[in-house]
C-alpha cells in the first residue's frame, strides 16, 4: 500500500486532490495553556505590558489558520469559508482553553488549520506573558471533531 504523502520511490509529495469532489468540511480543535495566578490576573485585567493578550492571540490564531499551508509542507492552500477562535478561561484552575473552528467547501479537510490555529493562539499567549512567568505549560492540543470528506465524521 502506497502512503499518501510518498510517491512509489519514497519521495515526499503533496497528495493530488484534483479528482476529489468538493464537499463542506469542518474541523474543531482545542488546547490549553496553564498559567500562574499572577498571569491569569494580568490577562483578565488586561494589564500585561504587551497589550490585550486574548484579543491578540485570537487574531494570531485566526491568521494562522489561513496560512497553515505555508507552515506544514504537505498542506494545500485553502480558501476558508470560516475561521473562529474562542477562549474558555478557567480562573480557578488558572487555565485558558483555545477552541478553533474552521470550515471550507473544498477537496481536502481543515483539521491541520484548526490545530494550527489553536497552537498559534496558545503560543501567542505564552509569548505575550513570558516576561511575567516562563513556567506556563501548553498541553492537550488535539482534534475534537471533523466532518465532511471521504472519511466522514470524527469525534474525539
Amino acid at each position: 500500500m502506497e502512503f499518501n504523502h510518498f510517491d512509489s520511490k519514497g519521495n515526499a509529495r503533496m497528495v493530488d486532490v484534483s479528482e476529489k469532489t468538493v464537499t463542506s468540511r469542518k474541523a474543531v480543535a482545542e488546547g490549553i495553556i496553564e498559567v500562574s495566578s499572577d498571569v491569569m490576573e494580568a490577562v483578565r485585567n488586561k494589564t500585561v505590558s504587551k497589550g490585550d493578550v486574548l484579543t491578540v492571540a485570537q487574531v494570531a490564531g485566526i491568521s494562522a489558520t489561513k496560512r497553515t499551508w505555508e507552515l506544514i509542507p504537505m498542506c494545500h492552500p485553502l480558501m476558508l469559508t470560516n475561521s473562529e477562535l474562542v477562549f474558555e478561561v478557567d480562573e480557578e484552575a488558572c487555565e485558558i482553553k483555545a477552541v478553533c473552528t474552521v470550515s471550507v467547501d473544498g477537496k481536502t479537510g481543515v483539521e491541520m488549520e484548526a490545530l494550527t490555529g489553536v497552537a498559534t493562539a496558545l503560543l501567542t499567549i505564552y509569548d505575550m506573558c513570558k516576561s511575567m512567568d516562563k513556567r506556563m505549560k501548553i498541553r492537550d492540543i488535539h482534534l475534537v471533531e471533523k466532518s465532511g470528506g471521504k472519511s466522514g465524521e470524527f469525534r474525539y
